[in-house]
């Protein structure tokens, strides 16, 4: 993709944290999930993070996204409340749907976020008519649409891009190929190696970017914000990345390829993001750890307050039940 934002020093700080922001409250999860202070289920997206930080910091705030059930990520990239996701993951009230969508529905239209969806797929049409009503307003805002490569192959997925080539909608189809797609590796329901040829069949630009390379998947993205509010129509991000952990949280991971069971040869975005901020804009180890210490900072204050409050009163079951 032609063109390079060219990171300054005070955003590669706020990506860096971001990227900790990530880590450490899918972390916290995973043990709070162990512990029995999550109900349901929890999907993580260890090892992606590069992808949620990328993509969002590169969109404007007034932007929105659709999110996936593998959403914790992005949400916090986009700025929803780390606090309040917890709480929603914990089912207490004062979470985002007052604890009862849980892990796969947060959502903060103030921040742009209108939703993560467990439904496979409806990711992309839902961005599809953000875009539209953008287009309609003329509001100059963008959607960007997360989906994995499990979903690419979904109904929804392709009659989106279908309408938003039509269309030329604003919009931004994001691809996590994290290499599985519940259980089932890549090679067995893809046809083809890289997604992004997928778009030439709607008439419309594709990409393929390194997912674990922050600085590419932000390039990218602001490449193609860039495109798609000057009318050039959508375009298709695929961003090529791991996911460390099962489909779900306790998942036992049979199906793993051995060397992705060696956590010594994992790609980490994080590392491969700290290397080069000191490299390349002499941000010094200091400075990283401040970033990381804010982190740990605000996600340790989001599990303090989840498991500081009370249980879900029952009246909440029929609350916002009829408009």
């Amino acid at each position: 993709m032609s063109g390079s934002a060219k990171l300054c020093k005070h955003k590669a700080i706020e990506i860096h944290q971001k990227l900790w922001e990530v880590r450490l409250f899918e972390l916290r999860a995973a043990e709070l999930y162990r512990e029995g202070h999550l109900p349901g289920f929890i999907h993580l997206s260890l090892g992606q993070e590069a992808c949620a930080v990328g993509a969002c910091l590169a969109l404007e705030e007034k932007d929105f996204i659709t999110s996936t059930h593998r959403g914790h990520g992005h949400c916090l990239a986009k700025g929803a409340d780390p606090r309040f996701m917890m709480a929603e993951l914990a089912g207490k009230h004062e979470g985002y749907s007052k604890g009862r969508g849980g892990s796969m529905h947060i959502a903060d239209v103030s921040k742009g976020v209108l939703g993560a969806n467990g439904i496979v797929g409806q990711s992309a049409p839902l961005a599809c008519g953000a875009a539209l009503t953008a287009q309609v307003k003329n509001t100059g805002q963008a959607a960007l649409a997360f989906f994995g490569e499990g979903a690419s192959g979904s109904g929804p997925v392709h009659e989106a891009m279908n309408i938003a080539a039509i269309w030329k909608l604003p919009v931004i189809f994001f691809c996590e190929v994290n290499r599985y797609a519940e259980l089932s590796p890549y090679s067995v329901h893809v046809p083809i190696e890289r997604l992004s040829e997928r778009s030439k069949s709607y008439g419309f630009d594709g990409f393929t970017v390194d997912g674990s390379n922050v600085k590419a998947v932000y390039n990218a993205v602001s490449s193609a914000r860039q495109k798609i509010r000057s009318g050039g129509g959508p375009v298709l991000i695929e961003a090529k990345t791991h996911r460390w952990h099962g489909h779900y949280e306790g998942d036992p991971m049979h199906y793993l390829d051995d060397k992705d069971r060696d956590s010594s040869q994992r790609m980490d975005p994080v590392v491969m993001f700290e290397a080069a901020c000191a490299l390349e804009l002499g941000i010094n180890t200091e400075e990283l750890s401040k970033s990381k210490e804010n982190a740990i900072t605000l996600i340790d204050d989001a599990v303090s307050f989840a498991l500081g409050l009370g249980a879900a009163p029952t009246s909440v079951i029929s609350e916002d039940v009829y408009a």
